[in-house]
């Protein structure tokens, strides 16, 4: 399959949003496992008009001009959101509203569509991973600590 960058993509996702459509875009990297694969997983993005909760899974652009898609994992009292993908234990503060693109509204897993809003198995997930993020850290850091 041939990669295409997302900036070149965007114009296309914005007009979609327009027209009140979804964008569907493949999972590129391992930040979101062991949820959503590269290779194998797409995700339904759809125009956020609503600020972002904790659990949501915005498509956002850093200043630096790259796309990521991580989770929420807390909201700031001055309304910007510390992101962190499933499979990290980096914290991203300081996203605002204006980075944000969309949001995801549908996982494509193997195949299977799974609503965000509506799927009971995934909002244990998502209530999961939330919950531990504080943890994941010391967790990742013990089992490196037996590995040597």
């Amino acid at each position: 399959m041939a990669k295409i960058q997302l900036n070149l993509l965007l114009p296309f996702i914005e007009e979609a949003f327009k027209m009140g459509k979804d964008f569907q875009i493949p999972i590129t990297g391992t930040s979101m496992l062991p949820l959503l694969v590269q290779g194998r997983d797409f995700v339904k993005i759809v125009k956020c008009e609503r600020k972002l909760e904790i659990g949501d899974i915005p498509l956002y652009r850093r200043d630096d001009g790259h796309f990521v898609l991580h989770r929420v994992v807390k909201i700031e009292e001055d309304g910007t959101y510390t992101m962190c993908g499933d499979n990290q234990i980096i914290l991203e503060k300081g996203i605002t509203d204006k980075n944000i693109i969309g949001i995801v509204k549908t996982l494509i897993i193997d195949g299977k569509e799974i609503d965000v809003d509506t799927d009971s198995d995934y909002i244990k997930y998502k209530n999961k991973y939330v919950k531990n993020i504080k943890t994941r850290y010391p967790k990742r850091r013990i089992i490196s600590l037996i590995r040597k």
